[in-house]
């Protein structure tokens, strides 16, 4: 079978899910074949001729090469003025590449003016004139080109975001009218989603044979007509291609688990969805790790849990890892402890994304997440002193959080700024299956059938307009906080952060 990783997410790693599936399907015997179209679309699209009748747009084709190359050095990221203007000249090409068409194809979005990836009819629309997808010029020859080279008879695709959508669906809709004797089948994070909505029905029956839910190796080797044998099943890189990522190096994404290990915040779509939490036994998820780090000369690990155990990371601290790493926390005591924090140092940790979302204890109580302000105080403080950077989420508009507590996270963000280096901020979006939503007065947020949030009568008048207000005209303007949201890298934000910490001194 092939299997596809279709546009448009950020190019600056491999992805990881498609090589789980590879290496389940190996070990089972089962021919495959890997297709990272998203990292190959991109760069069709960066390098077909473009007519320029502005001045950004002559520059940017001019030194299109040049930003590639910086992108892809160490020592473009201790500039970043030079880093930001790399990456936004090569967004500009795609952007202009594209807009003829009515879409807007950036590095890390794909926007269409008449297609909405949130409805069953304009994915299927998509499907029927796959010619009109700007990536039509580069998939419809390579779809050609493997298809022609081996027996398939199955075509899976990872579609985990929806700025990967109306590409899949375009993709597909070109094998069905070229290969008709082909199934079509998905999975991956945006389809679980959909599965998972209230009511769900599979609105694309006559183009997509198959869809799966959730971790997908036993199920997609049970559909292919084989036995699933229990056993480890690693991620398999090797028909991926190499170096040709935006970033210095190569990026090993590795999960130790899937899953949430905490499974208690309110809102939360793990939760929701019934994700159940398999972890890899702690040891061997290191071993994991650095075996597909030797063998791919990984220059950095990306551990793409939703949050890494406390098991693991006390695994990883007491053994220490040959390369340099970073992952999504919880605030737990654990990393509160300065000792504990200078042996992640020195086992290769550069960064931890840490979940903060609010500055008042009662918001973080009444969302269940188990957070105590003081013991984030002393985990950042205690990150500080280890040399570990910290990439801190804030959540803002959530049903217990009014004007006054959005003050204190800003008061909170404020006073401990010298310990953050950089913030993501967002705001709060009530999912469509969450259990929760119910007791708000949820109306549509999103016109479409597959919207995944859903709008909400907030219990203390704290509605989106004025979140929005509150963020554009205070939070960022606070002196403080402003200059970490300035230190953020544009577009690739955390999957680059830790090039500036590692290359930026």
């Amino acid at each position: 079978m092939i299997l596809i990783y279709p546009p448009v997410a950020k190019p600056s790693e491999p992805p990881a899910g498609v090589a789980k599936l590879f290496g389940a399907l190996k070990r089972h015997g089962i021919p495959c074949r890997l297709l990272d179209a998203n990292i190959e679309g991109i760069l069709s699209l960066l390098n077909q001729p473009i007519q320029s009748s502005d001045t950004w747009t002559s520059r940017a084709v001019r030194h299109r090469a040049a930003h590639l190359k910086e992108l892809r050095d160490p020592r473009g990221y201790k500039s970043p003025d030079r880093y930001r203007r790399a990456v936004l000249d090569l967004n500009r090409i795609l952007v202009k590449s594209t807009c003829d068409m009515g879409v807007r194809a950036s590095l890390v979005n794909y926007v269409d003016q008449e297609l909405s990836p949130l409805r069953s009819r304009d994915l299927l629309r998509a499907a029927e004139y796959p010619e009109r997808n700007p990536f039509s010029g580069y998939f419809m020859k390579r779809l050609d080109q493997i298809v022609t080279e081996g027996e398939h008879r199955t075509i899976g695709f990872s579609l985990n975001y929806l700025s990967q959508a109306l590409c899949t669906f375009a993709m597909a809709g070109f094998i069905k009218r070229e290969y008709p004797s082909l199934k079509v089948i998905l999975g991956g994070g945006l389809v679980t989603s959909w599965m998972n909505r209230p009511g769900w029905k599979n609105p694309f029956t006559g183009l997509i044979d198959a869809m799966a839910a959730g971790p997908g190796e036993q199920w997609l080797i049970s559909y292919l007509g084989h036995v699933y044998k229990p056993g480890e099943d690693a991620p398999d890189f090797e028909s991926l291609p190499e170096n040709r990522y935006f970033a210095p190096g190569f990026i090993l994404p590795f999960s130790t688990s899937s899953g949430c290990y905490w499974h208690k915040c309110c809102f939360c779509p793990e939760t929701a969805e019934g994700n159940a939490y398999k972890p890899i036994r702690s040891s061997r998820a290191l071993e994991q790790a650095e075996e597909l780090a030797e063998k791919t000369g990984a220059s950095l690990v990306h551990f793409v849990d939703n949050a890494l155990s406390p098991a693991f990371l006390q695994e990883i601290a007491r053994r220490g890892f040959s390369r340099p790493w970073y992952g999504f926390v919880r605030g737990n005591s654990l990393l509160a402890d300065p000792d504990f924090a200078h042996a992640l140092k020195r086992s290769g940790c550069i960064m931890l994304k840490l979940g903060v979302e609010s500055g008042s204890q009662k918001v973080l109580d009444k969302l269940r997440k188990g957070i105590v302000l003081e013991t984030l105080v002393h985990i950042l403080k205690a990150m500080k002193s280890a040399g570990i950077g910290t990439y801190v989420y804030l959540l803002f508009g959530t049903p217990p959080e009014d004007l006054e507590r959005a003050r204190r996270t800003m008061i909170f963000t404020a006073q401990y700024a010298r310990y953050i280096d950089f913030l993501n901020v967002a705001i709060f979006n009530m999912p469509v299956c969450s259990k929760e939503a119910e007791a708000y007065g949820t109306s549509p947020f999103y016109e479409g059938d597959l919207s995944l949030y859903t709008d909400f009568a907030h219990p203390l008048g704290w509605e989106r307009s004025l979140v929005r207000s509150f963020l554009d005209k205070e939070f960022n303007r606070d002196p403080a906080i402003s200059s970490i949201l300035r230190r953020e890298p544009v577009l690739f934000t955390s999957n680059h952060a830790p090039f500036f910490l590692i290359h930026g001194q």
